[in-house]
């Protein structure tokens, strides 16, 4: 890049600013429910529902599906299965999420490699592409931006008390079944619109690190979700504009920024405790 203009310039191109107002608010979705799914040790379902859409998507490339219309259902399903499993006695959230991901990645690895090979579309999926995000993306990303923020907004106490304490919430008179696979099935919406700009390879990163990094500097559930959120947005706005100025993939730009800001925030935060 030359100057400022040439960036604002190609920010001003349809396709850049469908990514930017699809990332925007896919992160927003993203680093609202990590916050969830990191406290109640849920924090590879997006790697693994992202595996899940792979398979999906290899198999509707495959046979000459639509890959979307292929991989969303499944990935709701299989945020379902996972939820019920990982609810069994003696089973361990992510021990139930690195299976489904381990089985998911190589039957999508199997149907690549037996159907048309790794070919562009794969690959695009794989990796993610900004090119990939169309007006209709858009929408749904501002629906589901909607529909998780209001429920945060409306139903706070009581998400707080399901990820804080189940047993309680429950007592409560709280349906904590209903909200956990509420939960798991907006989350299974954010993957599979999330990876198609990000990968499937790459879209658990938006689920866990803004919230991980939001927990070393937060006092209070409602700061770790505020935070998070910001961080998520923060991260994604910084790694597209070094995917373009460094003309690097979107993806892997997004999760390096996202890296580089936890790791800033754990050195100044750990300066912060060592000063009191």
């Amino acid at each position: 890049m030359n100057n400022l203009y040439d960036l604002v310039e190609i920010f001003k191109m349809p396709f850049m600013m469908r990514a930017f107002a699809a990332g925007i608010l896919i992160s927003l979705c993203a680093g609202l429910l990590g916050v969830v799914l990191v406290l109640k040790h849920y924090s590879l379902i997006g790697h693994g529902l992202a595996d899940v859409g792979f398979a999906a998507m290899s198999a509707a490339v495959t046979f000459g599906l639509s890959p979307m219309l292929v991989a969303t259902p499944s990935v709701i399903i299989a945020s379902f299965v996972i939820m019920a499993y990982s609810q069994k006695k003696g089973v361990q959230g992510d021990a139930a999420l690195g299976i489904a991901a381990a089985a998911s990645l190589a039957a999508g690895i199997m149907i690549t490699s037996l159907g048309r090979g790794f070919n562009t579309d794969v690959y695009n999926y794989m990796f993610g592409s900004i090119l990939a995000m169309s007006f209709t993306d858009i929408i749904i990303s501002l629906v589901l931006a909607v529909t998780v923020t209001g429920l945060f907004i409306l139903f706070y106490n009581r998400i707080f008390l399901i990820t804080v304490d189940e047993t309680f919430a429950a007592a409560s008179g709280i349906n904590v079944t209903l909200y956990q696979f509420l939960i798991s099935f907006l989350t299974a919406l954010t993957v599979v619109v999330g990876m198609k700009m990000m990968g499937t390879l790459l879209i658990s990163s938006l689920v866990i690190i803004p919230a991980v990094t939001a927990k070393k500097i937060s006092r209070s559930f409602k700061s770790l979700i505020i935070n998070s959120s910001v961080i998520s947005v923060i991260c994604f706005i910084l790694g597209m504009l070094a995917s373009v100025l460094f003309n690097i993939p979107t993806g892997a730009a997004i999760v390096a920024a996202s890296v580089i800001f936890m790791i800033l925030v754990g050195i100044v935060s750990g300066i912060g405790r060592r000063i009191k």
